[in-house]
């Protein structure tokens, strides 16, 4: 009868299994994403839909929208517990830290001795490291920069890359602190960006800094256009991540840095 409580459930225990690799069959990639973020994941995640068995894993740290060398200096505190709740207990090839403009601030080795006190074996990166390895892989000396930063943070950009013994000629930059509305600026406007600053100057390669920053799709069309390797924040970082995993397939669809 419907409803009669007194029928009985078969209770089918320990049925067997068998295991495979998973989807990281080839790499574990973890990344360590601003609170702030729109287009990172995004951005991966495209580039990543092409190589099955590599898998992406990420978790976020707090930060404010507001991008200034005070907020960007205040993520270190955060840095080791968001690489720590990525899969623990569980081996990762890659962590990498998503901010650029923070991995200069802080500088490089310091973000890596923080995903090292949580991941003492991880292989780590940021997208500024990302970019020289890029530059070098190229061998581009004369390097066109674009950001969303305002004046402050650019400096401290500039120089840390000329520190790294790269020329910059141009910089160029549309000065918008907010993560946000960096998030919404359309592919036309950072085209026309890239364009402003390789008008008049010649260059070996061109970096557009900051993580909130859409290229991913752009890149190749850019690069046929102006006749140089062009890479970004996630777009160097991503094939970063990659090498570092020893994922060496190409992806000429993004460019010429992953035909590298």
């Amino acid at each position: 009868m419907k409803g009669d409580s007194s029928s009985t459930c078969e209770l089918i225990e320990h049925l067997p299994f068998s295991t495979d690799a998973g989807i990281a069959s080839r790499a574990r990639i973890g990344l360590i994403v601003l609170a702030t973020d729109f287009t990172i994941e995004h951005e991966f995640r495209a580039l990543l839909a092409n190589l099955p068995g590599v898998a992406l894993y990420q978790s976020r740290i707090l930060n404010s929208p507001q991008i200034t060398p005070e907020t960007l200096s205040a993520m270190k505190a955060g840095i080791a517990d968001a690489a720590a709740v990525i899969l623990p207990g569980n081996s990762l090839d890659v962590v990498a830290y998503g901010c650029t403009s923070a991995s200069m601030v802080l500088g490089e080795e310091t973000v890596f001795a923080r995903i090292h006190a949580a991941r003492p074996n991880v292989k780590a990166t940021t997208p500024i490291t990302a970019a020289f390895a890029a530059f070098e892989a190229f061998g581009a000396k004369r390097i066109g920069v674009l950001t969303p930063y305002r004046a402050d943070v650019n400096e401290i950009v500039r120089t840390y890359i000329e520190k790294r013994g790269f020329e910059v000629p141009v910089f160029g930059s549309f000065n918008e602190p907010d993560d946000g509305i960096v998030a919404a600026m359309d592919a036309a406007s950072i085209e026309a960006g890239i364009d402003a600053i390789t008008h008049k100057h010649k260059v070996d390669m061109v970096f557009v800094s900051c993580t909130s920053v859409r290229l991913l799709e752009a890149a190749t069309r850019i690069e046929a256009r102006l006749g140089v390797p062009v890479t970004s924040s996630n777009h160097a970082m991503a094939w970063h991540c990659l090498r570092l995993a020893g994922v060496t397939d190409k992806l000429p669809l993004f460019g010429r840095l992953y035909e590298r």
